[in-house]
This record gives structure tokens, sequence and C-alpha cells, in this order.
């Protein structure tokens, strides 16, 4: 864990420089706490692709909680931010439900965003977990798809399903439910093909997937997870917003935290969308998927070492 803690640091390095460092000055620079002081927060938070929503929300509770606590001094202002932050990002109990149940997980996203290797990595860490799993390659249309997702159910021990290039996704998805009944699977784990281009296609696609599963396997906890690039900013958030219309989304996976990413739009999908980051992805290994927790991301963000140390 102190691994992907660091890794998630460094991932988070160009968000730090745009956030972190504008809000230190402001907590030294600022010898009262006024409307100017917060105002130059709200601003920061946003160019840090936090976004207006989660901005606005983040900066009521500090007012608030200055307010409540009488705080006089700017720099104890930086606790309750990261706590407010915290809070924004909070994903509540029962997000990782599935786990507990006989589920179908549905993986959508455009291609090129790391769907097929968080696909891949999700298979790993459920059967590590001691669940019974059955991959399904439902991405019919991408050549090499399959092949790629065989690679990674090799890597991760678990049975695939499909993987026919122009194979109808459908279909391929009746096979897998009927393949996971006879074995029994706790988990039936979907790549399916997201072309956002063409919407109106897509959309019948994934109501023909729901049809097959609501009449093949209606007792099945179903989960649907979109994943979004994290380095492309406010465009994931946009992605998102088109995904939720064409499907009942419940969480998401956001790759390639590692580098250039905009870590900032975690917490702006969040609020806007109401649908939570269940996952984060900080490399290629199979360990680099993480379940998604709130304090350790805002611990990396503003890189808070020693409470991760003292916890160790």
């Amino acid at each position: 864990m102190a691994g992907f803690f660091k890794r998630l640091v460094n991932g988070l390095s160009k968000t730090r420089e745009n956030i972190v460092s504008g809000i230190d000055s402001i907590f030294s620079g600022f010898s009262s706490i006024d409307d100017d002081f917060y105002e130059e927060i709200e601003e920061i938070l946003i160019m840090g692709d936090i976004g207006i929503n989660a901005t606005t929300a983040i900066i009521e509770d500090l007012r608030e909680k200055v307010k409540e606590q009488k705080i006089k001094e700017p720099a104890e202002c930086k606790e309750l931010l990261m706590n407010s932050m915290i809070e924004q990002m909070d994903i509540g109990e029962t997000a990782y439900e599935f786990e507990n149940r006989q589920s179908i997980v549905l993986i959508i996203g455009v291609n090129g965003v790391g769907k097929t290797t968080s696909v891949g990595k999700l298979a790993g860490k459920l059967k590590d977990q001691g669940k019974k799993v059955v991959l399904v390659a439902a991405d019919t249309f991408r050549a090499a798809a399959g092949e790629q997702l065989k690679e990674w159910a090799n890597r991760a021990g678990v049975e695939m399903i499909g993987g026919q290039e122009g194979a109808d996704p459908a279909s391929v998805i009746y096979d897998a439910v009927a393949a996971a009944k006879a074995r029994k699977a706790d988990v039936l784990l979907c790549d399916t093909a997201g072309r956002l281009h063409n919407k109106k296609n897509l959309m019948e696609e994934l109501k023909k997937i729901d049809r097959i599963l609501t009449k093949e396997f209606p007792d099945a906890y179903r989960e649907t997870l979109v994943v979004l690039d994290g380095t492309t900013g406010q465009n994931a958030l946009a992605q998102a917003k088109q995904f939720k219309e064409v499907a009942d989304l419940t969480g998401i996976i956001l790759t390639k935290l590692d580098g250039t990413a905009k870590g900032g739009i975690a917490v702006a999908i969040q609020s806007e969308l109401g649908i939570p980051v269940k996952y984060i992805g900080v490399g290629e290994t199979i360990e680099d998927l993480e379940k998604f927790n709130a304090e350790q991301f805002v611990h990396a963000l503003f890189d808070v070492r020693r409470t991760e140390e003292r916890n160790v």
C-alpha cells in the first residue's frame, strides 16, 4: 500500500503544483480570513480541475467550519480544507456491495482510456479475494481487444468467454451468462465497447445487453463502471456525462494518475454527476489499480506523508 501511495503522490504532482502551492501561498500570504481569502482559494480549486460545483460546496463547507470553530488564522484552514475535500469525495459504506453478492460488472469507456487493462486488473483483484470470476470480451469491434483481454485473463488466472472480432456483443454476453451460471461464478466481468461518436448504436447495444442480463440473470447484482483517463481533465467529465445518458452508471474507474494527471477531476466528476470514483489506476501492473480512498487521495494531493508514515 505504501508503494501505491508513493506512486499516487508522484502521479498527482502536476495537480499539486497547480493547487497546493497556490493554496499554501494564500494561507501564508493572508493575515485574516475574509471574502478575498475565500475567492482566491476558489479560483485555485477551479483552475485545478476541481470544477465549479465541487469548489462551491468545498468553500461553503470551509466557511461554515471556520465560523463554527471560530478560526481566525488562515494557516489553520488547511486541515479544514482537506477535510472538506475528503467529505466531498466520500463514497459511502455500500460502494463495493457487488463484492458480497453474485454480480455482473459491466465496464464501459472509449478506447484508449485503459479500459481493457482495468478490466484485467479488476479480474485479478477479485480473484485474489477468492472470487470465481468469468471475464467476457464483449468489445468485439476493436481489433485485438479480445487478444489483449485474453492476456490479462491468463495473467489474472480467470476464464474468458468471447473475443471474436465482429461477433454480436449481446450474443457473447448471452453465452457468458450461461457459462457463469454453469460454473457458479461469483462475478461476471464484462468488457464492453464504448463508441461515443456513435451514441445511438452504443445505446441500442447497451439496451440489448441489459435485456439479456435482466432476462437470463435476473437475480444478479448489477454494477456499471465507466473508465476515464485522468490526464484528460474536463474532457473526462464530458465523457462521463455522455455515458450517463446511455447507461445507469454506478461508479468510475479513473486511470493514468501517473505523471500528467489532472487529479482534481476526480473531485469534480463525483460532485457534478453524483457518481463516485471507485477505483484509481496509477500504472501498468496488476497492483496498480486500487479502491479509491478519499483520505489517501487528498493526503497524496497535499503530500501529507507523515500521516501515512504514522499509520504504517
